[in-house]
């Protein structure tokens, strides 16, 4: 008979950053063609999502769509914009923000990665959908 998981192996939360994580490291590796780390791709991808279902977002919209920090989006988004892939426009005391021509073309090879990615890795899990509805629940809103 096996021994049950004890210290961190039991733990569902250390498989969870553990799969997290592996997922992230396939995911820097794929994107590397693209001269993209998985920050920048969650951020121009968030502005991108955000911009098509409803106004130019703002850095904070950015920030807690992605779920990175207001500190990090700023310093990537000026990465992004510097490369030309997103543009700021003010809009009285906000800042909007857009995902340029160039920018819409990275976000599809991108996307399209992630997606081929998603499919390999979640091949391995018995009810990807119910594991997505599971996590879903755990985050919250979004």
């Amino acid at each position: 008979m096996t021994e049950p998981p004890a210290g961190p192996l039991a733990s569902p939360g250390y498989w969870l950053r553990r799969a997290a994580q592996r997922w992230r490291r396939e995911l820097g590796v794929l994107l590397r063609h693209l001269d993209l780390t998985p920050t920048q791709f969650d951020v121009i991808a968030a502005t991108s999502w955000l911009g098509k279902t409803g106004s130019a977002p703002t850095q904070q919209e950015i920030a807690e769509f992605s779920g990175n920090d207001r500190m990090m989006t700023s310093k990537v988004l000026r990465g992004l914009e510097a490369r030309g892939l997103v543009a700021r426009r003010p809009e009285g005391r906000v800042i909007r923000l857009s995902v340029t021509p160039s920018g819409r073309e990275v976000v599809t090879a991108a996307t399209a990665i992630a997606r081929g990615l998603d499919a390999d890795f979640f091949s391995r899990v018995s009810r990807p959908t119910a594991l997505r509805e599971e996590l879903r629940g755990l985050v919250g809103d979004v």
